[in-house]
């Protein structure tokens, strides 16, 4: 299973599978492509039948002209024949049947020269028509009188059999009945040229008077061709066809005809024929006539039947056509509707979603974290679920749920922050008062005491608790809460708040005041100012060697005031400085950092309440030296600009 799964995942990938609406389009091909090639095979079934249609038309226009040309023929083997064997009379008549040969043989040449026939038809016709020009030798000869009948005989019934076989050299094609047709109509061709060489050779034999040599053999054998291509075409023929050959053998020239051909069978022996030739010619080319008309019937029957299948193929090869493009268009309409009835809400759900997490989310979960204690902290807004699919129903649900889970997280967490606050500020404020009696207990114990080195151990205790105090301050800072009121009134010096930071440190006695220019802070920020300055002295302290001190300087720039806190220690990286001034500025949560870090949220929070701007920055030194040195710029609304300038001389 995982062989056949690493191979599938190795496929390329079908074109468009990458979007929904490509793989619907895939998923509507595979069926519309089967159907389109039901429907094309159904047309190229119809355009067969079409093309076969057309082409039987057509080669039935050609057959038909080529039995005027073997009609023409017949006529004339039959005269000549006669010519050949007595009958002057028909000299005149052999000579117009020659030129009316002539003009059918043209005729039929411009024809076949149009191109209506099949290729293996129109060869077979080119060649019986060189046949028929070699004719013009035998007629030569025939005025000569250098060639007896039985030849001339056989040269033209030669020529004709080649026309009758190339007639039939290319089956015919289309449906059963028009193919029966074809064959009736053929089997009606040679039993027509049976009767007109039974015709033309009793004319010699009646003009001779008897049969000669192997005549009266071949005449029965003609008749044997006569009655077996007539029973083919009973066969083939329908009803109305068979009627129209009934008729024609049914008329006085035919049974008078049928008359003559009994006397002629009474000539086995070689005897007497008292046969008029004329009677005999005259009747026999009345049945001829009638046949030719009888193929004439066939034919024009057979045209039509083929002009009305090319028809009936005609529409139904637009039907199929027709059927093909609405197939089209169908999976087309059904690809594009069955894409948008799935991406339209999809895309809904994603811009909504999109919404949700760029405005919508961030806004809930910021106006739960303002809200003030005891407010009711309300869940996310109720969105009505799209009336779609049942699948992206289900998404859309699914995406509500984590909306809302999101903000019961967010509530969850805001309560718990709040909570933590509320104890953090508890256990300052309970901190700070036991510290304040702490230190009130030590300034009495102070005033009363007058063994120096006792009197060190207080003043050791006393800063303890002073830094004890800080921190629990500090707590109060990261709850939100406000410091203590100590305030000052009017102005204090910044040396004095820098003092008075050094004294809430352990190791002050590292601390050096390097250059302190004058300058005066407003009472009312001089205790969080203070406490800022020791939370960055304390962190100097911390993390420079021992040995080395940490220096502050102060100095004025236009109308603020800045302070520097200097140490020569390890130093920090260019990432872990990024990290440190983001905490200082406010752009991260005490609550996500490590507890080696809260001095940093610590300073940011106060910066932000005095309006003042903290930075770290690598210490910059002579001698090479490393270390950070923290900058503290403090406003204008906390300095007193006119006090901070140097009195004019007097």
């Amino acid at each position: 299973m995982r062989t056949q799964r690493r191979l599938l995942s190795q496929l390329p990938a079908l074109p468009g599978w990458g979007t929904i609406r490509g793989r619907v389009a895939i998923v509507l091909a595979v069926p519309t492509c089967l159907l389109l090639v039901v429907t094309g095979l159904g047309v190229a079934d119809r355009a067969a039948d079409w093309s076969a249609a057309r082409e039987t038309a057509g080669r039935v226009e050609l057959l038909l002209k080529a039995q005027e040309l073997v009609r023409e023929l017949q006529r004339e083997r039959g005269l000549t024949n006669g010519l050949l064997g007595g009958a002057k009379e028909y000299r005149d008549d052999v000579g117009v049947q020659r030129a009316r040969t002539e003009t059918a043989r043209a005729g039929f040449e411009t024809l076949l020269g149009a191109g209506s026939a099949g290729a293996d038809t129109a060869d077979a016709l080119r060649e019986a028509l060189a046949r028929v020009s070699a004719l013009d030798t035998v007629r030569r000869r025939v005025d000569d009188g250098t060639v007896q009948r039985a030849p001339t005989l056989v040269a033209y019934t030669g020529a004709i059999d080649k026309l009758i076989d190339a007639a039939a050299a290319e089956p015919a094609r289309g449906d059963r009945a028009l193919a029966e047709a074809m064959g009736a109509w053929q089997a009606l061709v040679r039993a027509t040229e049976a009767v007109a060489l039974e015709r033309g050779s009793l004319n010699g034999v009646f003009a001779e008077g008897r049969f000669k040599g192997s005549e009266f053999l071949d005449f029965t054998e003609v008749r044997a061709a006569r009655l077996a291509f007539l029973t083919q075409y009973a066969e083939l023929a329908t009803p109305a066809q068979q009627s129209a050959l009934d008729a024609a053998f049914a008329t006085t020239d035919a049974r008078r005809a049928i008359g003559y051909e009994k006397r002629a069978e009474d000539g086995a022996d070689g005897g007497r024929l008292a046969v008029d030739p004329g009677r005999w010619w005259s009747s026999m080319t009345a049945l001829v006539d009638q046949l030719h008309g009888v193929q004439r019937q066939i034919g024009a029957e057979v045209r039509r039947r083929a002009d009305r299948i090319g028809e009936d193929a005609t529409g139904q090869l637009g039907g199929f056509i027709g059927l093909g493009v609405l197939i089209l268009a169908v999976a087309a309409a059904l690809a594009v509707l069955s894409a948008r009835s799935i991406t339209r809400p999809l895309v809904a759900l994603a811009d909504e979603a999109d919404s949700v997490a760029r405005t919508g989310l961030p806004a809930a979960v910021a106006r739960i974290q303002e809200a003030e204690a005891g407010d009711e902290l309300v869940s996310g807004p109720s969105r009505r679920v799209p009336d779609s699919a049942r699948e992206i129903t289900r998404l859309a649900t699914a995406l509500h749920n984590v909306e809302h889970t999101a903000i019961g997280l967010a509530t969850e967490q805001t309560v718990l922050r709040r909570n933590s606050a509320e104890s953090l500020a508890s256990l300052g404020r309970r901190n700070q008062a036991l510290l304040s009696r702490q230190l009130g207990l030590i300034t009495t114990l102070e005033s009363q005491e007058i063994d120096p080195d006792a009197l060190g151990e207080l003043f050791e205790l006393d800063h303890l608790a002073t830094r004890m105090r800080r921190n629990a301050e500090s707590l109060l800072v990261l709850a939100g809460e406000e410091l203590p009121p100590r305030t000052w009134s009017g102005l204090v010096s910044a040396a004095e708040v820098v003092q008075s930071a050094i004294s809430e440190v352990e190791q002050y006695q590292r601390v050096v005041v390097v250059d302190v220019q004058q300058g005066r802070v407003r009472g009312r920020a001089v205790a969080e100012l203070s406490h800022l300055l020791a939370e960055l002295i304390e962190n100097a302290l911390l993390f420079s060697p021992p040995t080395l001190p940490v220096e502050i300087y102060g100095w004025r720039d236009g109308g603020e005031y800045c302070l520097a806190v200097v140490d020569r220690g390890s130093g920090m990286t260019a990432e872990d400085l990024a990290r440190s001034n983001a905490r200082l500025a406010g752009r991260e949560s005490f609550l996500v950092a490590p507890t080696r870090f809260l001095g940093h949220y610590v300073v940011g929070t106060l910066a932000a309440r005095l309006g003042a701007q903290v930075e770290l920055r690598p210490t910059q030194g002579q001698d090479g030296a490393c270390g950070v040195t923290a900058y503290l710029a403090l406003p204008t609304t906390l300095v007193d600009v006119q006090e901070t300038q140097p009195a004019a001389a007097g």
